[in-house]
């Protein structure tokens, strides 16, 4: 995921820092499955009888709010905020879901809301990769992530209304960079209300900081709390458990024995004994009064990463990635096989008789699993004996006595939708060819976010081939999927050198020859829904006039720029053309920071019109609001035109010429045979709006008209019009290619294009 930088100052003395990054990510028609592999899920059982809550995040950056019954999960919310993965959700206090995610931040969010975040701490400075919770104290959790710090929360504290200080917002404070490289030293946060506006706030009330468990030296991967949380187990790439006092966050003891990364940990109710699982694929028991192993169960093949426990903790089901599930008595060390699955395993969660099962996969099972009497299980045959050594299971496994698993149907599935795991923009910078886990090949309209063909199960490489196109157009965007969809990066000022006609984009409210920038475009389509909310609530003048009802002037900060290029074709051109119109069956969810209140994300038909202008970054309002674009560079190219060789053509124009690189060469056909027939001087001839002649390359103005004739001269010469034909590398080129196809793949050559003309006889 790409981490937002800040924006730099734009004075000559300093260098200036990279402008913040606006990304959209296209969304699948069923928002309410997963798209991406689901790494956390937990159980929220009802105080009193009714119905059971699962609440799943997934790498798709999103958590969702499953209803449960018996037989079936109905999706009653997605919570949406975090910009990658969602690694870990814990639930406290009946009504609080916490989540960690790649994007360095913890979140609180109302669990029976729609999807309100009410607190984001940004306390760690990298991946944060696992959380704890205690069952009966709903006051503390913990957080660990990839840069080795644990975090002990006090949530009343975290979670306190704000003070009337704290809602001052210290710009020194909320510069810091987010990710890695992160600078802040206190907890920063952003209130999302339940009407989806959003603001932010520096500081915790009161300055709170948690309490740092300090002592890992390498990431954490998993940890755990007893019932009261006092105590606090993690484990990582130290191949160590670690036990802390969570009041304090002093070290207490060091547990040595596996001899791989700890992934997943447990505890009982009291603290006394732990179970930890490892990519040494075994299972170890620790009594932490002894301070020592207890038990080992080789039950595994392979790395161990999820854990649960019966209520007694006498019984293990274990995961990971075999894809194998397990069920262990801790006492007999007997190990039975209850099901296998199609992808490695990533979290286990009880219910009542039953076992939810995450995978890499974005779908979710639940298995029979016996949790009130597991012995029942073992009644069925089929069981085995755990060994001490990982070995001994491996080898028992070469030998073929693989376990028959007990079960070969879940009581109970919630589908996911298929994740794109290979992409191909092609060529004409619009479209994107596709292929999804389940190996579908799809073909997107990136300027609209749909899906214009499902081509089912085809071969990738030779659908690229069959939709090559010879057509050269700048690279405006970049794309990655590492969410399960496709995210478009657009970053200023590269992302404004794409350029069309309108005519090619089939746009029939403008002139043919009008260019349409591609980015600005994009971007008035994705925001259209928060400017008419916005002009709704504060009126449409304000925006004319470039006054902001915040009382800031968005313009200011390109008033430091060296030069900014006014759009004139769109001066007072607000409408969303077709070719741009994003669907509000399916809408794209925006990911970008402003330049005071860090990065956020939210579906563009969620936006309300409240939010503040410096939520975004400066350069896209300055486009949308005011038509105006950052310099660009290599939009025009530079080509000689002459007689083709053995030609008795004369030579009408000696020196450079340079025109847009979208022209088209049957506009250099119109420039010769005007020029043939009409002699006129050579500087005062045209092609198009920025075509230039002469050694000079003076610029010239625009001598035609919207249908492709000209203006100067009368129709008569038309009837002594020859036949010409333009050529290249003594190749004939189609009226209709562009001066940039023409060099990337005809001229092939860094020198200036050279452009050859004759004459056809005969016609």
């Amino acid at each position: 995921m790409h981490r937002v930088g800040i924006a730099g100052s734009a004075s000559n003395s300093i260098r200036p820092r990279k402008e913040k990054r606006f990304t959209y990510v296209l969304n699948d028609a069923d928002d309410t499955k997963h798209c991406a592999g689901v790494n956390c899920l937990a159980i929220l059982k009802p105080s009193k009888p009714g119905s059971s809550y699962l609440f799943t995040g997934s790498r798709d950056g999103t958590l969702k709010r499953w209803a449960l019954t018996e037989e079936d999960a109905t999706c009653s919310a997605t919570f949406e905020s975090h910009l990658d993965w969602v690694n870990d959700a814990v639930l406290v206090g009946g009504n609080t879901l916490v989540s960690c995610s790649s994007d360095t931040t913890v979140k609180a969010w109302d669990c029976f809301s729609n999807g309100t975040c009410t607190r984001t701490f940004h306390q760690h400075t990298d991946y944060v990769t696992c959380l704890a919770a205690a069952e009966r104290n709903s006051n503390v959790i913990a957080s660990g992530g990839l840069g080795g710090e644990v975090f002990i929360w006090d949530l009343e504290a975290a979670l306190a209304p704000l003070t009337k200080s704290s809602e001052v917002a210290d710009e020194d404070r909320s510069s810091g960079t987010y990710g890695s490289g992160s600078s802040l030293s206190v907890t920063s946060l952003r209130t999302i209300g339940s009407s989806n506006s959003f603001s932010l706030q520096t500081n915790l009330p009161q300055g709170y900081v948690p309490i740092a468990a300090k002592g890992h030296k390498e990431s954490v991967y998993a940890l755990a709390m007893n019932d009261t949380g006092t105590l606090l187990v993690s484990g990582g790439t130290e191949k160590a458990v670690r036990v802390w006092d969570s009041r304090t966050g002093s070290k207490m003891m060091k547990l040595r024995g596996h001899t791989d990364n700890i992934r997943a940990l447990l505890l009982d109710s009291t603290g006394r004994f732990c179970l930890s699982g490892s990519s040494d694929s075994m299972i170890r028991l620790w009594d932490l009064g002894q301070q020592r192993c207890v038990h080992s169960y080789a039950v595994h093949t392979d790395s161990v990463w999820a854990l649960a426990s019966t209520p007694t903790f006498s019984h293990v089901y274990s995961g990971g990635r075999d894809l194998s599930l397990y069920l262990t008595d801790l006492a007999t060390r007997e190990s039975i096989l209850l099901c296998t699955k199609e992808h490695p395993i990533q979290q286990l969660a009880m219910h009542d008789d039953g076992i939810w099962v995450a995978t890499t996969d974005s779908s979710v099972h639940r298995w029979p699993a016996e949790g009130r009497n597991p012995q029942k299980v073992f009644q069925r045959g089929g069981s085995f004996l755990a060994g001490n050594l990982s070995f001994s299971r491996a080898r028992a496994s070469l030998e073929g006595s693989t376990p028959v698993p007990v079960y070969r149907e879940p009581t109970c599935s919630i589908g996911g939708i298929p994740g794109i795991v290979q992409y191909e923009i092609l060529n004409n910078r619009r479209h994107v060819l596709t292929k999804d886990n389940a190996a579908s090949v799809k073909l997107w309209e990136i300027t609209r976010g749909v899906v214009i063909e499902d081509y089912g199960q085809v071969s990738f490489e030779k659908k690229k081939e069959e939709l090559f196109e010879m057509v050269s157009i700048p690279a405006w965007f970049t794309i990655d999927s590492r969410l399960g969809n496709l995210s478009v990066h657009l970053d200023t000022p590269q992302c404004f050198s794409a350029e069309m006609y309108s005519v090619d984009l089939n746009i029939t409210e403008k002139a043919e020859d009008d260019k349409v920038n591609l980015a600005r475009e994009t971007l008035k389509g994705l925001l259209a829904h928060w400017l008419s909310k916005k002009k709704h609530k504060f009126g449409s003048q304000s925006l004319v006039n470039g006054e902001t009802p915040s009382g800031r002037d968005i313009s200011a900060r390109s008033i430091t720029l060296p030069k900014v290029e006014v759009d004139g074709n769109a001066e007072n051109d607000s409408a969303v053309y077709p070719p741009f119109e994003f669907s509000k069956a399916s809408p794209p969810s925006i990911i970008t920071e402003g330049s005071h209140n860090g990065p956020w994300r939210k579906k563009i038909t969620e936006m309300n019109g409240t939010e503040d202008e410096q939520d975004f970054p400066w350069w896209v309002l300055d486009c949308i609001l005011h038509n105006r674009l950052p310099p660009r560079e290599h939009t025009k190219c530079s080509f000689f035109l002459h007689p083709y060789e053995g030609s008795t053509t004369q030579t009408v124009t000696q020196g450079k010429l340079s025109a847009p690189r979208i022209l088209r060469i049957h506009k250099v056909v119109n420039y010769v045979v005007e020029k043939l027939v009409l002699d006129k001087p050579l500087d005062s001839m045209a092609i198009d709006g920025t075509f230039a002649s002469g050694q000079s390359g003076g610029q010239l103005q625009h001598s035609s008209t919207g249908d492709g004739s000209f203006r100067s001269g009368s129709n008569s010469w038309q009837k002594l019009k020859p036949s010409i034909e333009i050529l290249c590398n003594n190749q004939v080129l189609t009226p209709d290619m562009s001066l940039a196809t023409v060099r990337a793949y005809i001229w092939k050559k860094p020198e200036d294009l050279v452009l050859n003309y004759r004459i056809i006889p005969g016609r």
